[in-house]
């Protein structure tokens, strides 16, 4: 019999709005909402104030509750809806204008754009939104990546944004939910960024109107939303930590999309019965890295033979089952401006024996590896490596430690190595390698620093030719790729699973699902 995805998630909405989330709950699906989905997500997310988000779930509620000034385009690839990052279009600012100095940008309101309270949004909102995005821990950065200098109001509806520089990644870095629009009147009203923090003030097309980080949040419709109105009309997302109860809700129609689906579960679920994989190639990479401030890892020679001794081709095919693809650069290969200049590894231990005798190391050496928990691939792959580099006389001592120590541990930069992953959500190298592999990088816990490097990104951020740019960044990832300060594992695919019917499913660089683009049909 053929049963409506939507209404099975909608019955599954209805039997955990009235107790705590339960895994292995049955929603029964005999109701037809039509109009009603339910998530399956690992965890609850940790903050709703645009400007300190920074994991995939509390981006998601951000991206949902919130609009920009712009945003990016979409295109078709394969037949799929996806993101064009290099496009921005319009979102509150209806138009804008760069002066010819390309220093300045004028940005044209739109009109009738509200406030899910009703209040307008105006000018003033988009002063203060910078304001708080200026002040806040997390985003300031991105502020000071961006190149803003002053954001001053010229009218009720009219916004001028002065730039400290030429800044090709201003309007890159526009579209993010950090740069998310915000009442923030009401914010005052109600106590500031404390109140923030686990509710929202935006203009989005979706009111965050339950969120227990611990079980589950819903998102309904705002059927006052001045842009496309959303075809769900309920958006209910339970966080399950376990992926084996993820996968099972949705191969039984009890969740209608998941995320975080195991490499070893998706090939199974491709033959599932009303599911679809969708997995694409992002540039979402992982890499492990050696802390070049701690011995033996500030020789490059050791940090090249580690890369000699990774084993490339079982951690694509072993442990990802094929959802992975080879990593040849510090960018990932799909970022413009990508160059595998310089990288020369491949699985190769007479070469990583050789490297380490030159560094005086011939007999080996011990090291302390820190492996954060959440994700399944990093215990395989670190195993993995772990029985190579025995073979080349290296001890390398497994230390684990649960995902939020582990966070907190990578940014004392003290960590000698461990396995990260990262995704760029404007995807482009200036601001990739500025977090990650600049000398003043707010994420480059290895301690990498190369003159190089830093001299060609700061000639790239202000050259406005796009060929001139990507040259200088060139030069760049072929200074990183020679030097080693990360062994390049693999960049992953995205993979949303989801029940046949639902359709508008856009990718993007950053991973996050506009649940405004999606919609149901019966099946």
């Amino acid at each position: 019999m053929k049963r409506t995805v939507l209404a099975i998630a909608a019955a599954a909405a209805l039997a955990v709005s009235g107790c705590a989330a339960n895994a292995n709950s049955n929603g029964g699906g005999k109701e037809d909402a039509g109009d009603t989905l339910v998530a399956a997500y690992s965890e609850g997310g940790k903050t709703l104030d645009p400007a300190e988000a920074n994991d995939v779930t509390s981006d998601t509620f951000v991206v949902a509750a919130y609009d920009q000034l712009v945003t990016y385009g979409r295109t078709e690839v394969d037949g799929k809806p996806k993101a064009k990052t290099d496009e921005i279009v319009p979102m509150l600012a209806e138009s804008w204008q760069a002066s010819a100095d390309i220093t300045s940008y004028t940005f044209k309101l739109r009109a009738g754009a509200k406030f899910q309270n009703g209040s307008p949004v105006t000018a003033d909102a988009v002063v203060k939104s910078f304001a708080h995005i200026k002040a806040s821990s997390s985003a300031s950065f991105l502020y000071k990546m961006a190149g803003i200098a002053k954001v001053t109001k010229v009218d009720e509806h009219t916004v001028k944004i002065d730039l400290t520089a030429p800044n090709h990644l201003f309007l890159q870095i526009l579209p993010m939910y950090s740069f998310s629009i915000i009442d923030m009147d009401t914010v005052a009203k109600n106590g500031g960024a404390k109140w923030l923090a686990t509710n929202t003030a935006g203009s989005g097309p979706y009111s965050i109107t339950k969120w227990d980080p611990a079980t589950e949040a819903s998102m309904t419709r705002n059927d006052g939303y001045w842009g496309d109105k959303p075809k769900l009309r309920q958006v209910s997302v339970k966080f399950i930590a376990e992926a084996s109860n993820r996968v099972q809700l949705l191969r039984k129609g009890e969740v209608g999309l998941a995320l975080e689906v195991p490499p070893k579960d998706v090939q199974s679920l491709k033959s599932a019965d009303g599911v679809v994989i969708d997995s694409r190639a992002s540039n979402k990479i992982l890499f492990f890295a050696m802390n070049n401030n701690i011995k033996p890892f500030d020789d490059p020679r050791v940090r090249q033979a580690v890369s000699y001794a990774i084993p490339y081709e079982k951690l694509l095919n072993d442990v990802m089952k094929g959802e992975a693809s080879p990593m040849k650069s510090a960018v990932a290969s799909s970022t413009p401006g990508f160059s595998d200049a310089g990288y020369t590894y491949k699985h190769d231990l007479d070469k990583a024996r050789a490297l380490l005798a030159e560094a005086g190391l011939s007999k080996g050496f011990s090291f302390d590896f820190t492996l954060g928990s959440g994700f399944d691939d990093w215990n395989d792959d670190a195993v993995l490596i772990q029985a190579e580099l025995a073979k080349i006389g290296v001890t390398m001592n497994i230390k684990k430690m649960a995902r939020p120590q582990f966070l907190e541990a990578l940014e004392t930069k003290k960590v000698q190595s461990y396995i990260t992953r990262w995704t760029s959500f404007v995807n482009d190298p200036g601001y990739h390698l500025g977090l990650l592999l600049t000398s003043q990088g707010s994420s480059n816990y290895a301690n990498f620093s190369d003159p190089v490097v830093d001299k060609a990104w700061q000639q790239a951020a202000t050259e406005p030719d796009v060929a001139k740019r990507n040259k200088l960044y060139g030069e760049a990832q072929q200074s990183i790729n020679t030097k080693s300060p990360w062994a390049y594992l693999y960049e992953y695919n995205i993979v949303v699973a989801h029940r046949a019917g639902i359709d508008g499913y856009t990718s993007y660089p950053d991973g996050i699902v506009r649940f405004v683009q999606l919609s149901g049909t019966t099946k």
